[in-house]
């Protein structure tokens, strides 16, 4: 799981351009919108994409579950191991 959030943390950088942040940089379970990264919706809805392409997973972005997956990386990276498509 450890790798995949590592993976998560960099698609977070390479999609939102966050030219001044590492994976390092980013803490696995702080908040990832308000507090902690200080994303925005526009970032999330970019984000949601980002995920959907890359891992065959569907999101509705009006769903209170799919806010829960993006609390933050620990919880994005659970959501992507348990319903990626192999």
């Amino acid at each position: 799981m450890q790798q995949l959030e590592e993976e998560v943390k960099q698609v977070i950088i390479d999609v939102l351009q966050l030219e001044d942040i590492t994976p390092a940089d980013i803490v696995t379970d702080a908040p990832l919108f308000v507090e902690g990264l200080g994303l925005d919706s526009i970032d999330a809805l970019e984000l949601g994409v980002a995920i959907q392409k890359r891992y065959g997973i569907s999101l509705s972005a009006d769903s209170a579950e799919t806010r829960q997956h993006f609390a933050s990386v620990r919880a994005l990276a659970a959501m992507i191991a348990a319903n990626r498509k192999k």
